[in-house]
């Protein structure tokens, strides 16, 4: 650790407090307050998503509500996690799983301690046998007053937050325009599919409306026939396989495979993919998980719990079929009519049943462009948060060791990075 810092016991520098207990009185009780849950408490975040409330009397008001600047440590769940409240409701208070911290000595950053705290617990494993394991891991009062903290000088403290906020800042941003640019697509299909590209006049189908001269077609009238192999029979080439917890439910692609040699591979079958393969999961939890299966991958496997979906090339065009499948309308369908109660799935013959809407070839390749450029934007966002996510937590890490200082520090690109995209969106393309 840093030779230059000092250290002392956090409760030396903080007053913990206690929060309320739930209870059928409290939670049945009148004039209910919202209070926090660790569920709300991230790492360096609040979670107002869902908050609960209870009934607190007036007399213990004083002692249970935060005030801006209050520094909230997890006693259950993730020990330790973090974060600073900044007053976005007036009024909140918080349960008794979690801690609350104010400073009792001046020299005190509360947004350094969440970043120490973060390192400490996720990264340096300084507090290993903090909390409480003998039932449900906790993290009590008393443990965590005991913990030995560093105390930097206060503008020591200041700029290592400022520079680690500035990154997690930049991450942010870019969760947002990911955030933005998915809303994007999503419209953007929605006028794709039931508009077309050519203004034409439309037409009421069974699956809403669309340009008059599409087809309104069923997905297996568009299919060729995907093979099962069984792995047995293909002699001793190693085989990449591709299982549902390959393909990511956020990102739409496939991630990651796993290899093995065939004639060691267990006795069941499997789905040959190839090049322009859609590849469809139909059981839950995965329902829905979508991929497009790329040239690295053909004549590879996949699991059976996927439906493969393998285009017509003389009508259909090169990724059709993986972004009309995406379509809300389509996922939507699907999810009425899975069966199943402890595995909900729906079946291969489901999935192809399903009416899709079919233009012509050129108006296919025109909406895939349009869909793929914003596809590709959304790609280029999620490369820059992982980098970001990176960044961050090497610097926690080097900051928190003492390896480099705050002062050698130049973020002056992450900054402009930030502050340039917050927000905006470049322009896609035209959607007719």
């Amino acid at each position: 650790m840093n030779g230059a810092w000092t250290w002392r016991p956090l409760g030396e520098l903080f007053e913990i407090g206690a929060g309320k207990t739930m209870s059928a009185a409290a939670r049945n009780g009148s004039d209910k307050t919202p209070f926090l849950r660790t569920s709300n408490v991230l790492w360096d975040e609040i979670d107002l998503s869902s908050v609960d409330e209870m009934s607190l009397p007036e007399h213990e008001l004083p002692t249970k509500l935060l005030r801006r600047g209050d520094l909230l440590v997890c006693e259950g769940g993730e020990i330790g996690r973090a974060a600073i409240w900044h007053g976005e409701v007036e009024t909140m208070s918080f349960q008794n799983h979690l801690h609350r911290l104010r400073p009792t000595v001046e020299d005190v950053a509360p947004r350094f301690y969440v970043y120490f705290l973060q390192s400490a617990f996720t990264q340096l494993g300084l507090f290993e046998g903090a909390g409480n394991k003998t039932t449900i891991p906790n993290l009590s009062r008393s443990r965590l007053a005991a913990l030995e903290v560093p105390q930097p000088p206060l503008c020591e403290q200041q700029a290592i937050s400022v520079a680690l906020n500035r990154v997690r800042d930049a991450v942010r941003a870019q969760e947002q325009i990911i955030v933005v640019t998915q809303a994007l697509k999503r419209a953007a299909m929605r006028t794709l599919f039931t508009r077309g590209l050519r203004d034409e006049a439309q037409k009421e189908t069974e699956i809403g409306p669309m340009p008059e001269s599409w087809e309104l077609t069923p997905l297996d009238a568009l299919c060729e026939r995907a093979d099962v192999v069984d792995l047995r029979s293909e002699g001793d080439r190693a085989i990449e396989y591709v299982d549902v917890s390959s393909v990511s439910r956020d990102a739409l692609s496939i991630e990651s495979t796993s290899q093995f040699v065939l004639r060691k591979a267990p006795g069941r079958a499997r789905k040959r993919i190839l090049t322009g393969d859609v590849i469809f999961a139909t059981v839950r939890p995965t329902l829905a998980r979508i991929a497009y299966v790329p040239i690295e991958l053909d004549n590879q496997v996949c699991s059976t719990a996927f439906c493969v979906i393998r285009r017509d090339r003389k009508r259909t065009a090169d990724k059709y079929f993986y972004y009309v499948v995406q379509r809300d309308q389509f996922l939507g369908t699907l999810a009425g009519i899975q069966t199943g109660a402890s595995y909900p799935a729906v079946t291969d013959r489901a999935v192809k049943e399903q009416p899709i809407p079919l233009p012509g070839l050129d108006e296919q390749r025109g909406i895939v462009a349009i869909l793929d450029a914003i596809d590709r934007k959304i790609d280029l966002h999620r490369r820059k948060r992982a980098v970001l996510d990176d960044l961050f937590k090497a610097l926690l890490h080097k900051l928190m060791t003492g390896e480099i200082r705050v002062g050698e520090l130049d973020l002056s690109a992450v900054h402009l990075n930030a502050a340039s995209t917050k927000g905006t969106l470049e322009p896609i393309g035209d959607l007719g």
